[in-house]
């Protein structure tokens, strides 16, 4: 066939560009990595005896959810003591180990950083409940009057992303109803009043007694919540992570109203504030010493998403449009055009992501019909997906999002192949989505099941206990980490190879340039660096085989070629240069 036609979209980075722009960063949920003491829940002593593994699978940081004292009522992003390890996970002691094995093994540590909000068991809500109305301790959080005449009526109908009112009146000891406060997530989970001072000291000291702890960075939770609109309004769409996102019969093309609660320009002065802190920690402005700020913003459209990632705020955002695209050619043209597109405006990397904490896995999320979203876990009684097709998807959508330009995110047990566990028995959730919604949302449970490192032992190798956290499906067993190391075509392998090609291609840094030529049911690209050498992606998701350029190299591909051939579902790197 001839060479299709071929267009520029993208300019390639110099090999020295700063480590951030083009690093893959491996998500590690601590309760579910590795289980040191065996309690049944993983714990940093665990993460530390795993870390070589990382290590071998090419991974240039992890990223640890949050290991902070909490009640646990939302696994950790109730934060009681930010400046301390809860038991369940070890102490700073394991910290501070965990950061110097890993930075031996040449890995950066990125952790959590949760600022909207704190645990009600923080001492700072404690010392709030004991006072009162009007006074300083209560105006660190977003306390307010109710409405009506005896203030029984919330102050606004907003809604917890987890179900529910967004707001709970407090009770005095002799049963006299008070004032409300504002939780967008779980109610124990008060909102802190970003116009505090008080509340900007605490989380600046917060960033720096990490930073001298020696973290390479921050993951900052609902990034985009901080500031609410002014005089608190009423909302009249749903509260979920984008406001009128998800809303299910929005116009086609029309751009969503900004809820109140999301992504008001305040907090950006928050961010220009930290990112201050952190370049004080690199006086020198060494680029492989930055340390780095990420985004969980669900913010749209994406001009407002990059406007975190401006060259004074924050270093990365999320790219959640990438993640929810459906798997449609091209729906991921455009994604991928649009999302290069917005972060070259403010100079800053794009980001892709498949899998994360908070969704179904792309595993089993590719394995649905086309079009069909389970943003919040699949359970009995649902439609279940068809494994080997989200298998061979999600091999194929991960080869392409490797061949892009910029920084990559894996979570944890994605690079064996996990899905979900979709059979999960609704009586062991823990996930507060799942009683917050009266059980009409299944929860993030299902994703968040512990790791299989060992197919023949007990919890699959995740510790020495017989019992886990949760429980894993027997589809983990063959799935296990040492059933798949040296084995040739497995998902593991795949990955080692994907990232050790990467790296020695420098493709994180690579111009993008589009293929016209193959139809409308493939994405096409070349990703190369600035003297021409990386590779030539091609991704087949409609039913015909594609033929590929003749003579063309393989490097690698999704699954086996056919007769020379792409089949359907697969993606192929060819060599170029």
């Amino acid at each position: 066939m001839t060479t299709p036609a071929t267009h520029p979209h993208h300019p390639a980075e110099s090999h020295d560009a700063p480590w951030w722009r083009h690093a893959v960063i491996y998500q590690v949920y601590p309760r579910s990595w590795a289980d040191g003491n065996g309690d049944g829940i993983g714990d940093l002593p665990g993460i530390t005896s795993r870390l070589p593994y990382l290590a071998d699978l090419g991974v240039d940081a992890v990223w640890l959810s949050p290991f902070y004292v909490s009640p646990m009522n939302d696994a950790g992003y109730d934060v009681a003591d930010y400046r301390d390890i809860d038991p369940l996970f070890g102490t700073l002691d394991d910290a501070d180990a965990l950061i110097a094995q890993a930075h031996e093994l040449g890995i950066r540590v990125i952790v959590d950083l949760v600022p909207n909000h704190t645990s009600s068991q923080h001492e700072w809500f404690q010392a709030a409940l004991a006072a009162a109305p009007g006074s300083p301790e209560r105006d660190r959080y977003m306390f307010a009057e109710g409405k009506g005449a005896d203030g029984s009526q919330p102050p606004n109908n907003w809604q917890s992303v987890f179900g529910g009112p967004a707001w709970t009146r407090l009770e005095g000891a002799d049963g006299t109803p008070g004032q409300w406060y504002l939780h967008l997530f779980d109610s124990t989970q008060p909102d802190l009043n970003w116009e505090n001072p008080q509340v900007r000291e605490m989380f600046t000291d917060v960033l720096a007694f990490w930073l001298d702890r020696g973290v390479d960075g921050f993951r900052v939770d609902v990034a985009h919540g901080l500031i609410k609109a002014d005089g608190l309004p009423d909302w009249h769409e749903r509260t979920g992570m984008l406001g009128s996102h998800e809303e299910e019969h929005r116009t086609e093309g029309a751009q969503p109203a900004r809820a109140p609660m999301w992504d008001q320009d305040g907090v950006h002065e928050i961010y220009r504030e930290w990112r201050q802190v952190l370049e004080g920690y690199n006086p020198e402005g060494d680029p492989a010493k930055d340390r780095i700020l990420v985004a969980e913003a669900w913010v749209e459209p994406v001009e407002r998403a990059v406007a975190y990632v401006r060259p004074d705020e924050m270093h990365q955002a999320f790219n959640f449009g990438f993640l929810e695209c459906a798997w449609r050619a091209e729906d991921l043209h455009q994604v991928v055009t649009d999302s290069l597109d917005a972060a070259d405006l403010v100079g800053a990397p794009s980001t892709w992501v498949l899998s994360n904490h908070d969704v179904v896995r792309h595993a089993s999320r590719l394995g649905l019909e086309v079009g069909v979203t389970r943003p919040n876990g699949i359970g009995v009684g649902d439609v279940q997906p068809n494994n080997a097709l989200g298998m061979r998807r999600a091999r194929a959508a991960t080869v392409l999002m490797l061949a892009l330009p910029g920084s990559a995110y894996i979570y944890q047990g994605e690079e064996l192949g996990l899905p979900d566990h979709t059979a999960l028995p609704d009586e062991v959730r823990q996930d507060p989505t799942w009683e917050r919604s009266g059980h009409t949302e299944r929860g993030r449970d299902g994703c968040r099941v512990p790791m299989p490192w060992e197919a023949g032992q007990p919890t699959y190798g995740f510790g020495p206990g017989h019992q886990s956290w949760l429980p894993q499906p027997e589809i983990y067993g063959p799935l296990a980490v040492d059933r798949q190391q040296g084995v040739a075509g497995s998902s593991l392998e795949l990955y080692r190879t994907l990232l050790a090609t990467r790296r020695e291609l420098d493709l994180g840094v690579g111009e993008l340039v589009w293929d016209d030529g193959f139809g409308p049911d493939v994405v096409a690209f070349r990703t190369t660096d600035q003297a021409g050498v990386g590779v030539h992606v091609i991704a087949n998701l409609g039913a015909e085989p594609v033929t590929l350029p003749t003579g063309a190299e393989v490097v690698l591909s999704s699954a086996a070629l056919v007769g020379g051939e792409l089949p359907t579902d697969t993606t192929v790197w060819l060599r170029v240069g």
